[in-house]
């Protein structure tokens, strides 16, 4: 249960994180 609530987040940390170097990608 534990674990599977730290992936979740993990997973959606790592969702933000894909967009916002999409965004500075975008940017340059």
């Amino acid at each position: 249960f534990r674990d599977a609530r730290v992936t979740e987040i993990y997973e959606g940390t790592s969702e933000a994180q894909r967009i916002v170097i999409s965004r500075d990608l975008l940017k340059d």
